[in-house]
C-alpha cells in the first residue's frame, strides 16, 4: 500500500482577508442573558462583511469609477 502524505498549504491572513472580502460573510448570533429563568437582555447581532465592490456585483448595480468629491 502506497503511502500518501497530505500537503499542507499556509495560509496568510492576507489571504484569508481578500477571500472574505471577495465572497462575503455573514455572522449571526443571539445572546440572552436570565436570572432564575426569567429573560433579562436580549441581544441579536448581525454583520456583513463585504467589500463595496462585491455588494455593487450582488446587487447588480454598475460600478462606477473612483467617487469625485464636489468642486
Amino acid at each position: 500500500m502506497d503511502n500518501v502524505t497530505a500537503k499542507s498549504k499556509d495560509v496568510t491572513l492576507l489571504e484569508i482577508l481578500d477571500r472574505v472580502l471577495d465572497k462575503g460573510v455573514v455572522v449571526s448570533g443571539d445572546i440572552v442573558i436570565s436570572v432564575a429563568d426569567v429573560d433579562l437582555i436580549y441581544v441579536g447581532l448581525k454583520v456583513l462583511v463585504s467589500s463595496v465592490e462585491t455588494m455593487e456585483r450582488l446587487r447588480g448595480a454598475p460600478i462606477e469609477g473612483p467617487i469625485q468629491e464636489p468642486a
